[in-house]
């Protein structure tokens, strides 16, 4: 089930068969000369919208899609927020769908750039709990899509050199198999894109001056990212299931 899909007396019922919610989270950010903006919000919501085709069992809320890319500000499209601000909204995402009776709040992320903020916003949410010393009415966890079991090991069998970190062919793959009509091609120079440290803006456009980092996303294809989203979100199925049956003491 489809939040964004579906009416509140939909979701006031299946609440009484399930307590778990699945988020996906990403950013809005440059990913090369070919990678669509949105890579990295939705290649999460490409895998989870997968599971849920699934296995109908599931629910899904509306994406997160813009995050932490303050990095990415030099190359035209990319909108961050602050951490301050990203804080606030997860704070109130999480406060929202626990008012509502979920229990288990599952964000599958898909920008490395958000990992840090976000846990620290679990860190702030639990606390206000434990400083009453009471028992939060929720659970979270953080998954990136990548971490998912078996989905790193594939992505290195298809794409043994050159998948870096930033603007990948596994990622970018994922993107031209949900939306072919958007593949893009360029003449990459050099063919793997440099690597090095994350900082500012600027100091970013100036070490990676087409966006990339470490990455060859020409050895992208539909079908490789068809593979890839077919193991995750089997993957996600499961990872789900255990999350939701882990019991609380």
């Amino acid at each position: 089930m489809l939040i964004h899909l579906s009416s509140w007396p939909e979701i006031d019922a299946r609440l009484k068969d399930t307590k778990t919610v699945i988020v996906p989270i990403g950013s809005n950010e440059q990913h090369g000369p070919t990678g669509l903006l949105g890579t990295d919000w939705m290649c999460p919501e490409i895998i989870a919208h997968a599971a849920e085709k699934t296995d109908d069992s599931l629910i899904v809320a509306p994406t997160f899609n813009i995050g932490m890319a303050q990095h990415h500000l030099a190359f035209a499209g990319t909108i961050s927020l602050r951490p301050s601000t990203f804080m606030a909204a997860i704070t109130d995402w999480v406060s929202s769908l626990s008012r509502h009776g979920f229990e288990r709040i599952y964000f599958l992320n898909g920008h490395g750039g958000n990992v840090a903020t976000i846990e620290a916003t679990f860190s702030e949410i639990y606390a206000e709990w434990s400083f009453v010393e009471e028992q939060p009415p929720m659970v979270l966890k953080l998954r990136n899509w990548w971490d998912l079991p078996g989905v790193t090991g594939l992505c290195n069998r298809l794409f043994p050199t050159g998948h870096g970190s930033h603007a990948t062919p596994s990622e970018i793959a994922v993107t031209q198999a949900a939306y072919p009509d958007r593949i893009k091609t360029a003449d990459y120079s050099p063919k793997i894109a440099p690597s090095g440290p994350i900082r500012d803006a600027l100091d970013y456009r100036a070490r990676f001056p087409d966006g990339r980092i470490g990455s060859d996303p020409a050895q992208a294809s539909p079908a490789k990212g068809q593979e890839i989203i077919d193991l995750a979100a089997a993957a996600l199925i499961r990872d789900v299931a255990e999350f939701s049956a882990e019991v609380r003491p």
